[in-house]
Formats: C-alpha cells, structure tokens, sequence
C-alpha cells in the first residue's frame, strides 16, 4: 500500500485512493475533468478522509497536521503561480511596447530585406506586431513604377538606414 497520504479508511478497512476509486466503479475520468489535483479537491478529499475515518482507529494526529500542511503548501503555490501569471503577461507587455517603440523609430527610413534569396527595398510606413511576430510596413515600387505596401517580417530584414 502506498503512503498513508493517499488512503481512505470505510468502515475500517483502509485503502489506497486508487483502489479505493476502482472499488467503487469511479473511473479518473469520471472524477473530474482536470488531470491535476486542485485545492478544491485535495480539500474535499481530506474531509471525505476523515468522514469516512474508522472511530475506533482514528487517523493519527500527526498525519492529519502533515496532510493540512500539504493543504496549506498547495494553496501558497498555487497563489504563487498566479503571481507569476500575472508578472509574465506584465513582462511580455512591457516587451511588446518597447519593441513597438523601437520599431516606430523606423518609420520614414529606407529598408532593405530578403525573402527565397530575392533582395528587395522600400520605404518603411508602418510598424505591425500581430499574434506576437512584429513586421515593418513598407512602401515598394515594382518595375513599372507602380507603389504599393507590403509587410516585411522583422527576421528577413538586412539593413535600415537613411540611404540603402
């Protein structure tokens, strides 16, 4: 049997969590539909623990502190993990807007960039960051003379400067 953490006690039989799930015809995917254990749960189940808890064979105080302790642990990670949710999302903001920044100090130089190994130059007009990937727009003239914008993925660009 596995650690006493993870038992339940009926009717005085104790028996691993698992075993005790199988006994009782629950399948894990009909416990719920995460695939960790939550908070939520970990508390439900230490208070169907002790519910279920033989009176004449009770669960050992110092189990009972250990599993509260493994509650109280869940829930500052838990919190903590949001934090860092919350700072990640923060950085990446603060990422996007100094790109953007940098990327607008562009506008009104020349460029030039390659894409399939065809070299090509414009006039920078815009800056675009769209699902994460920034790009320049850029104002080209094809062969007849004709100008039209097209956007330039920041990767393929291989100079920028007043003259290209």
């Amino acid at each position: 049997m596995g650690s006493s953490l993870n038992t339940i006690t009926v009717d005085g039989v104790t028996y691993d969590y698992d075993e005790y799930q199988k006994k009782m015809g629950v399948s894990s995917s009909e416990v719920g539909k995460k695939s960790e254990l939550d908070k939520d749960a970990f508390l439900s189940l230490l208070v169907t623990q002790m519910q279920y808890q033989d009176p004449l064979s009770p669960m050992d105080n110092t189990e009972y502190l250990a599993q509260l302790a493994q509650y109280s642990s869940l829930e500052q990670m838990t919190n903590v993990a949001s934090k860092l949710e919350d700072v990640y999302t923060l950085v990446e903001n603060i990422d996007s807007s100094t790109l953007v920044g940098q990327l607008s100090g562009m506008i009104g130089k020349n460029a030039q960039w390659q894409v399939d190994g065809i070299k090509y130059e414009g006039t920078i007009t815009g800056v675009s960051i769209s699902d994460g990937s920034p790009s320049i727009i850029a104002s080209v003239k094809d062969a007849s003379g004709t100008e039209y914008a097209t956007k330039v993925d920041i990767s393929n660009l291989t100079r920028v400067g007043d003259s290209v």
